[in-house]
């Protein structure tokens, strides 16, 4: 492949991402303003440029370690929920951000765009859903990924740059950053097991979602800037099997020996109550192997997640619209 860049390198999944890039034998340069992502993530001798994709000239500081024969974009601010009420916050991280890196990549000639986009497009949508069924995202962060989908299709039309874009859904896995309390739930309910906290809920947990090791999604991205098959096109990725949120809840106390833990129930709020999604197309053009059972991927996340300690909640954004809040947010 070549020289890559990639934005959101010290991140949850963009630091896997770079040590598989550099396995494949890549040179890599990490893109990365360090709100969610921490420098013990990152393999000793890579480049790091510390910035934000939503700054032009910091950009144009990291494009100036180039040319690039890819730019894998993982940078983003992905809380779904916390979106509504961030909206401008949103926006700026993950539209406007997006942008400004897509303009420099079509000036510097970049030879592919690899985006990682969400499941969060496809909102209340039913049934086990395909790349083809229609996006309904319910939330602001939706309607940024979705935008830049759109963006990035326009712009290969226009200008020719080819591009790859995955839909990953519930991502879990060591280095995930378990100091948010806003989003991703395997990990909050981890960090609350350590800290001795209620396991909190939103509603009577029968919500579904279907839990996918990083290490399940990380193949198809390192793949798919060499495979005619993946050029611009989009793919779900990720694990086939749902699980309830409160069943997860049994299962994270369960690898704690901690059964009697308690949950908390909170009031509802609104969200999508199931996703299912197909990975048929990503299965059959990048050959996939079976992604590892929940069981496997929450006993490796609980040890890696023991061996760094509770990690206090943090928050760095300020809220623009407090109004509506979950109380448990505030």
């Amino acid at each position: 492949m070549g020289r890559a860049l990639v934005t959101g390198g010290a991140g949850f999944i963009g630091s896997h991402l770079v040590d598989a890039l550099i396995e494949a034998g890549d040179e890599v340069v990490v893109f990365d303003d360090f709100t969610g992502g921490f420098k013990r993530n990152i393999p000793p001798g890579v480049v790091v440029c510390r910035g934000s994709i939503s700054r032009e000239q910091d950009v144009a500081d990291a494009f100036a370690y180039g040319p690039f024969e890819v730019v894998f974009h993982l940078a983003a601010y992905a809380a779904e929920g916390l979106s509504h009420f961030i909206k401008r916050f949103n926006y700026e991280n993950n539209l406007v951000g997006s942008v400004n890196l897509i303009n420099a990549s079509v000036n510097s000639d970049v030879g592919h765009f690899v985006f990682l986009s969400s499941a969060a497009v496809y909102g209340h949508a039913r049934g086990r859903l395909t790349e083809l069924d229609a996006p309904q995202p319910i939330d602001s962060y939706g309607i940024a990924k979705l935008s830049v989908e759109i963006e990035l299709s326009i712009t290969e039309r226009m200008f020719g740059m080819p591009y790859t874009v995955f839909r990953p859904h519930n991502v879990y896995g060591p280095r995930q950053n378990i100091a948010d309390r806003y989003r991703n739930v395997i990990a909050i309910f981890i960090n609350q097991m350590m800290r001795g906290e209620p396991l909190s809920i939103f509603g009577d947990g029968t919500q579904r979602r279907e839990f996918s090791h990083v290490g399940d999604v990380i193949p198809a991205l390192v793949a798919a800037p060499g495979l005619p098959r993946a050029r611009n096109e989009v793919f779900n990725v990720g694990h086939d099997i749902s699980c309830s949120i409160i069943d997860l809840a049994d299962r994270v106390r369960a690898e704690f020996d901690d059964p009697h833990h308690p949950v908390l129930h909170l009031p509802a709020r609104d969200e999508v109550a199931t996703i299912e999604l197909s990975h048929d197309k990503a299965s059959q053009v990048f050959g996939l192997a079976p992604p590892r059972s929940l069981e496997v991927g929450l006993s490796e996340m609980v040890a890696w997640a023991r061996s760094l300690g509770p990690q206090r909640p943090r928050w760095t954004a300020q809220l623009e619209i407090p109004r509506g809040l979950p109380t448990s947010w505030n």
